[in-house]
């Protein structure tokens, strides 16, 4: 099973070089990929108002400080950017890195950034079915022209032209955007509150998703499975969630991850710092 690492978001304001050390600090331990949310802001939910770093400029800035570690946006919001746009940063990532970079993507969920921001929430879906065409289209290396209720594009064509197209994942679980993506992407991703960061609510998850595939046209074997899962060490405190996995148990706990299914596990960490990324044994 390969093994990431979310970076901090939005659990306290993490600088340059905290940053750095965390990202730094997961390479040397062997994590196998990096990844970065992709928000605006968080607000409205009790907590005081936050919001990350850019996560396209953050992905670039560690192509150049890490050497092996794939990395990724967790998942890059196709409404954030104009496909064509967002089509660009991902192969732009993905040559700096020197063909590490992963393209996640997802239609995005929190209505607050959203109207923050002044950009569309409505027909959410159907949105995001056009963006989803142009970019993976861009991505696979074709010219381009679609003329759709919510995007249009005319010849438009990625230059200079990407060495590869990056893996392509979705992070999403509802119907209508798995039969959307399934026919297309390599891999699919799930967020641990979608199946209560246990095995068995994984294996029950993994299950719907192989028989959306099955609906899709799309052999479920051929999509990797791909689960984040929230990790703590000791009290925690970062994360409000409360069904975490002790970090005594991380070892079992994958194992039986990738039992019920899981190719990939992304660890999301409480609390997310150098310390507990180096304490701990893949």
């Amino acid at each position: 099973m390969r093994v990431g690492l979310q970076l901090p978001e939005v659990e306290r304001d993490v600088r340059r070089d905290e940053l750095a050390a965390i990202a730094r600090a997961a390479e040397d331990r062997g994590f196998d990929s990096l990844w970065v949310g992709d928000h605006l802001l968080y607000r409205g939910d009790g907590r005081p108002e936050r919001g990350p770093w850019d996560c396209f400029a953050t992905l670039a800035w560690l192509a150049g400080i890490t050497e092996r570690v794939e990395l990724g946006p967790l998942v890059a919001c196709t409404a954030f950017r104009p496909p064509g746009i967002l089509a660009r940063e991902i192969a732009a990532v993905d040559e700096l890195s020197g063909g590490r970079m992963v393209a996640a993507l997802g239609a995005g969920w929190n209505r607050a950034e959203f109207e923050a921001f002044g950009l569309p929430f409505d027909r959410h879906v159907s949105r995001f079915e056009e963006a989803f065409t142009i970019v993976r289209r861009l991505l696979a290396g074709e010219r381009v022209t679609f003329h759709g209720a919510y995007h249009r594009v005319e010849d438009a064509v990625l230059l200079p032209p990407p060495a590869r197209r990056p893996r392509l994942v979705i992070g999403a679980n509802r119907p209508r955007m798995l039969s959307i993506a399934l026919p297309h992407v390599d891999a699919w991703n799930t967020w641990f509150t979608h199946y209560g960061n246990t095995p068995e609510g994984f294996a029950r998850h993994n299950a719907e998703v192989s028989a959306a595939a099955e609906r899709a046209g799309r052999d479920p074997a051929a999509i990797e499975r791909s689960a984040c899962v929230l990790v703590r060490s000791g009290a925690g405190g970062e994360r409000p969630d409360a069904d975490a996995v002790g970090a005594g148990a991380l070892k079992e706990h994958l194992a039986a991850l990738a039992e019920a299914g899981a190719d990939e596990a992304i660890l999301v960490l409480d609390p997310v710092d150098e310390r507990f990324v180096r304490s701990l044994s893949l």
